[in-house]
Order: structure tokens, then sequence, then C-alpha cells
């Protein structure tokens, strides 16, 4: 009886009609490898298709800058990561901020190689100066310096136990040391040209090498005895690695093959060939079963090592790939390029979880720490980088074009600023220095400097190109809200949660002026275009214009029922549109201060606003998600973009009026393409998509994918792979009925 109820009352209830939706959207968001999920959509081939995007698609999580990084590892709990590089130094770094916690200097020559204890207290290197060095983790002391090689050294690597140090070079020779009083235990010669890799076998008995003269060999550590030879190879061997339990060794070499040797006889056990091009670098996954390869092919490659059988190829990388390694749980591969970045994979489908860019020259190593949290990278640039494997893009509070409409700077919760490639989302700088978040971010009108405003109370100027921190202001009292340049860039304006404005002297951060008027929280500030006056928001509900060089307050403007969020001049100073939190955008006259248009259409607060260049359009980001373009001179809503999933907090349009950019809480950016944007589908609330014109729901989309999710003539900036929709050949909306296939 109560289930015949049920189902009475729901057939009559608006929710059935979005029934089948439901049905077909599970269909099309099940994992497409289920047993389940391949049988049903035999049955039902008309549904739409759920793709995430891989390879370069995918965009960093956390950019570190440096050199060109030779040599990167994770400490063994996943929190550091360390790097060497062609700056001559090793650094070690937070692997979940970013922050660099340590520089390791010393060395007079670049650091191709370096690696963490298994007790994390240590770190070795090795360099082109020809010496071995041992590092305190803790306080960035040198502990030791191994000198006796006459050549670079390529190679070094703990022993498990942490008591040895074992050491490859150019001299051909390899060398084991006492990783306490650095005294040279022994030297192995037999390779007739120079030694380019070396390992340890896990129990710390055997030791493995690879060298230039084709050889890969194996000796007792203890007695420094050759125990065996592997001869196989036609060129150099660049990689060797044992496997967990010491019974094979991989070699990667520039013959363009993969081999498997028995550690014990050493027969070639498995070739395998597919890389078009040298093999950099190859490793073992921790249970032995796969083994993963990187070259000059550009691509990534996952072998069966039991079968040799390809398993995975992973592209992305856009030149060589010279480092790879599997995190201990064997789920994801991070790989090093000369392309100057380092990416994250899923070792099972391939995807692109993480990519890496801040290396401004080749990456040449990079294994993950024992606990996977954390990543180390070295390269030609002279220094070792630790990266956090997880982290995240945190919701970026400010985003702002430069004039010329090519770069996009954003300030976030995370406390850094950023700038990135406006076309291909790429992250092209990151500026760390602030100590709390990032509210506000603008670029100078002529793309040389960037201003930021924290709420650890100060101002900061930055260098657009190399990410130098050029100056520091201090004088606020409380939180900076907002911040801008004039349009000559010799001036800054900053508002705060003190309740003042205040005009700063950009080039040598003296405070020029002080603004009081404002009885509450000051959220934004602007110049208008001939820098004479300055426009100001306000949590005591006005918009106030001041006289730039006095500081005399010249208008008040008062209307909006709460918080004024965010204020802008038009390109010719005539007028000021603001948002505020009582949901409307207004239009106001500059100079009499009149309201001359309201803009009525978010359904929630209204959190930045800004002018289109030439004066005819406004855009506007909202509490409820959108992001609206609205005629300037009617109050006409011309456009409505839905695509983030929470707050969209800042707002600005390029200067050619083609594009806008947006950030929202949803942790992305996205850059809309105002001209083409003409889609037949777009968002609603609880996760659905639904059809435009007529807003009929299409299907369902899980949260976590929808954060990401595509629409056409949109770039997302995020940390994770965007996902697609293709709904080419589906019978969704009222044609549901036709997905099915008898």
């Amino acid at each position: 009886m109560e289930a015949g109820n049920f189902a009475t009352y729901f057939c009559g209830s608006p929710a059935s009609q979005s029934t089948p939706h439901l049905y077909i959207s599970s269909l099309a968001t099940w994992l497409r490898d289920s047993n389940l999920s391949r049988m049903w959509k035999k049955q039902f081939s008309h549904v739409p298709a759920l793709k995430q995007a891989r390879g370069n698609g995918s965009l960093p999580l956390l950019t570190i800058w440096g050199q060109c990084f030779f040599s990167v590892a994770f400490s063994s709990d996943d929190t550091r990561i360390v790097s060497g590089s062609s700056n001559k130094s090793g650094q070690v770094w937070d692997a979940s901020t970013g922050a660099e916690l340590r520089r390791l200097d010393g060395h007079s020559g670049w650091v191709p190689s370096i690696a963490f204890s298994n007790d994390d207290t240590r770190i070795v290197s090795g360099s082109d100066d020809k010496s071995v060095r041992v590092w305190d983790v803790s306080t960035g002391a040198e502990l030791r310096r191994m000198d006796g090689h006459s050549g670079w050294v390529s190679s070094v690597a703990f022993s498990g136990d942490g008591t040895r140090i074992v050491s490859g070079s150019c001299d051909n020779s390899v060398r084991v040391w006492d990783a306490s009083t650095g005294t040279e235990l022994r030297k192995m010669e037999g390779h007739s040209q120079w030694v380019l890799s070396v390992a340890f076998s896990s129990n710390g008995t055997r030791i493995v090498s690879g060298s230039q003269d084709t050889s890969v060999r194996v000796w007792d550590a203890s007695t420094g005895a050759e125990l065996k030879r592997l001869d196989g190879h036609s060129q150099r061997v660049d990689s060797v690695a044992f496997s967990s339990d010491g019974t094979r060794i991989v070699s990667g070499s520039r013959d363009k093959s993969v081999r498997l040797w028995d550690a014990s006889s050493g027969a070639e056990l498995k070739r395998l060939d597919g890389h078009s091009d040298y093999v950099r670098s190859v490793a073992f996954s921790s249970n032995g079963t796969r083994i993963v390869s990187g070259s000059d092919d550009k691509s990534v490659r996952v072998w069966d090592a039991s079968t040799g059988a390809e398993l995975k190829r992973l592209d992305g990388h856009s030149a060589i790939v010279y480092s790879v390694a599997f995190s201990s749980d064997g789920t994801r591969i991070v790989s090093g390029s000369d392309d100057k970045s380092l990416r994250v994979w899923d070792a099972s489908t391939g995807t692109e979880l993480r990519r890496r860019d801040g290396h401004s020259d080749d990456v040449h190593s990079d294994p993950f720490s024992t606990d996977d949290t954390r990543l180390i990278s070295g390269s030609s640039d002279k220094y070792v980088q630790v990266w956090d494997a997880c982290t995240e893009l945190r919701r970026p509070n400010s985003v702002a074009f430069s004039r010329d409409g090519t770069r996009i700077v954003s300030g976030s919760v995370d406390k850094s600023v950023r700038v990135w490639d406006a076309l291909t989302g790429v992250e092209l700088r990151r500026m760390d220095g602030h100590s709390h978040c990032v509210k506000s971010v603008a670029f100078s009108s002529d793309g040389t400097r960037v201003v930021s405003g924290s709420d650890d109370k100060s101002v900061r100027v930055w260098d657009a190109s190399t990410g130098a921190e050029l100056r520091r202001m201090i004088d606020h009292s409380h939180y900076i809200q907002s911040v801008a340049f004039s349009s000559d860039g010799t001036r800054i304006v900053s508002g705060s949660c003190d309740n003042s404005v205040r005009v700063w002297d950009a080039s040598t951060g003296i405070v020029l002026r002080r603004l009081d008027g404002h009885s509450a929280i000051v959220r934004s500030v602007s110049f208008s275009g001939d820098g004479t006056r300055i426009v100001s928001g306000s949590d005591d509900n006005s918009v106030r214009v001041w006289d730039a060089s006095t500081g005399a307050e010249l208008r008040r403007m008062v209307g909006h029922s709460q918080w004024v969020s965010s204020v802008a001049f038009s390109g010719d100073g005539t007028r000021i549109v603001s948002g505020s939190d009582d949901k409307s955008v207004r239009v106001w006259d500059a100079s009499t201060g009149a309201e001359l248009r309201r803009m009525i259409g978010h359904s929630h607060y209204v959190q930045s606003v800004a002018f289109s260049s030439d004066g005819t359009r406004i855009v506007s980001g909202s509490n409820d998600k959108s992001v609206r373009v609205w005629d300037a001179s009617t109050g006409a809503e011309l456009r409505r973009m839905i695509c983030h999933t929470a707050t969209v907090y800042s707002v600005a349009i390029s200067s050619n009026g083609t594009r806008i950019v947006s950030s929202s809480e949803d942790n992305s950016m996205r850059v809309w393409d105002v001209v083409a944007h003409n889609n037949s589908w777009e968002f609603s609330s609880h996760d659905w998509i639904i059809s435009q014109p007529h807003r009929r729901r299409l299907m369902w989309v899980p949260h976590g994918l929808m954060k990401t999710l595509n629409l056409r003539n949109v770039l997302i900036i995020s940390s994770n792979p965007p996902v697609k929709v293709d709904f080419a050949d589906s019978r969704i909306g009222s044609a549901w009925a036709a997905c099915y296939t008898p």
C-alpha cells in the first residue's frame, strides 16, 4: 500500500519529468570500464559522452619557478621536495604550498643529481664541480663534502639504511662513500667511458651502473668486485634501476630500447621496443609489475614487466622527457621534461592529473617521496625543487587582464600572485611573498608590473616578467581589499578594512595621500582614465569620488541599500559602475552623481563589475554563479554565462572587448569568448545541464565533474583537467526515448 501511494504521488509530481534524464545521466557518467556500464551502453547508444581532457588540456597545480632542473626527489614522508639545478644549489620546498624551506648553497657547478636519505634527515647531491655533498635537511647546513672524482658527478644515491652513498662520474668510476665520515670506502673501475647512472639494490649488497660504454654492470657493494656485465645495448645507457626484490634490473638506452635483465645471471629477459628516440629514464613500480620510461620522443610509456607489452602511452610533453618515477603506491607517475615542466599522471588510466611548470630549462630527474605527497625535481637551471603532488589552485579572489590581452594576473587564498597566458592557460609566473590571502591584483598599463593587496596589510609591486618583488608598502592598519594603478603607472590606490583609501608613489612606496570619509570597509577602488579622480565603494553603502591630487571628496553617490563590493570608471571618465550586495548593478554620472541606470537580474550579491574599454558594455559577477554582460546605455542584459559552480568573485574584460575573465570560489578561472559565446546549453542549479533557450533539463552531472565542465569557447584554468560533454549523436531532451537501441 505504501509503495503504491508513493508511486501515485511520484508520477504526478514535477520530479517524474526528469526521471529519464537521471537514468541517461548515470549511463553517461558511469565508469567507462565497468562491466555493467558496457552492457547497458550497448542498449543505450545515443546517450551523451562525458570526456575528461588529458595531455595539453591539463594545467599546473603548483608552479615553482627556477632554472633548468636536473634532478628531483620526494622526502619519504612526502612533505618536502628537493631539487638540483643549474643555479649550483639544492633547494628544499614545502610540498603543499611550494614555499622554499631551505636552500643548499656550496656547489660551484650544476647539480645534476640529488636524493633524500630514507629517514629524510639528509640530502645527498652530486655536481659538475666534481664533488658529492651531504646536507642537513632541517638546517640546510653542509655536513660533509666528498672529493675524489676527477670528472663531474652524474648520479648519486643513498643505500637503504643510509650508511653509504654511491656516486657515478664522468671519470668513468663508481665510488662508495661512508655517509657519516665522508671516507671513500670503495672505487669500482671497469667502465671505459662516463658512468651516467647508479643505484643500490634495496638490501644494499649490490650496485648497478649504466655507462656511455653501452654496458650495464653489477658490483658487490662491499668488495667492489664486478659481479656481472650486461651487454646488449648498442648505444649509451642513460638510466638503470633495480626492482625492489633485487631480482631484476631495468635499463634505458639511446638505442631507443628499454631492457629487462636477470640480476643474478645477467641474461636479457625482455626487450621493450616502442620509443622512436633515445630512452632517458626508467623505473620500476614498487611491486615490480610495471616499468615506466621517458624518452626524447616526448612520451612517457608504461610497460608490463612480465610480458613486455606496452600498457599505456602518456603524451603531453612538448620536449625531451628526462626523468620518470612511480609513486610508492604505484597509482601515479611523475615525469620531468625539457619543456620545463613536471607532470603527474594517473598510472592506471593515463590521464594527466597534474602538470608542474616552473623550470626554465631541462628537467632531468623527479622521484616521488615515499608517502607520495611530494615530488623532487632537478634541472639544468641549477635548481633542485620540491613540489606538492596534490596542491590545488585555491580560490582566486581577483583577476585582471594585461592591457594587450595576452596575460591574466590572479590573486588567491593560497597567498600567491600568478601570471597566466590568456590564450593557453599556462602559468607563466608565480609571485610568493604575501603571508596571507591576496584580495586584489592589477597590471600596470604597460604590462611591466603587477600590484597586489593582501590580508597581511601590505601592498606589493612585482616585476611581471621575472616575478621579483620591487616594492612593499606598509601603512594600512587592516586588511587590504582593493588595489589599482593609475594609467601612467606612477601611482597606486588602495582600499582597506581600516575604512580608508590611500594613494602611493609606485616608484618609492611613499604614501602621497590618505582619503578618509567612509565609515566602513572600503571594498573597491579605481582611478579614472586620466588619473585625476579616484572612485571607491564601501560597506557604508556609498560610492565616493575623490580628487586624486588633493584628496578632497568631490561626490558621494547614495542609492545602494547594502554593501558596495565593486566600482569602476568608464574609459572616458564620464560614468561609474557599481555592484552591490543588494543584487543590483548601477551606472552613475561621474560629474553630477545622478543614477543613470539600474540593472536588475542577479539573484544574489554582485561581487564584481567592469566596463568594456569603449564604455558600451558592463560585465558583472555574482554569488548566483553567473557572469552577465549588460548594455551600458539601455541596461538590457545582453548575455548570461553560467559555467561556474560557486560564487564569482572577480570579472574583467579585455581591452579589445572580445574576452572576459572570471574567477570563482570553485577554484577556477574561466576565459570567455564574448563574440563566439553562443552555447545551445548551459548550467543550472543542482548540477543540471539545461538546453537554451527553452531551459529543458538535458542531463545531470556529478558535482565534482561539473566544476571543470567546459562550455565551447571557454578556457578553464583550474587544478583539474577540464571535462567535456559530447552531445553528438545523442537523443536527449524531448527526444529522450530514442536513446534506447533495440
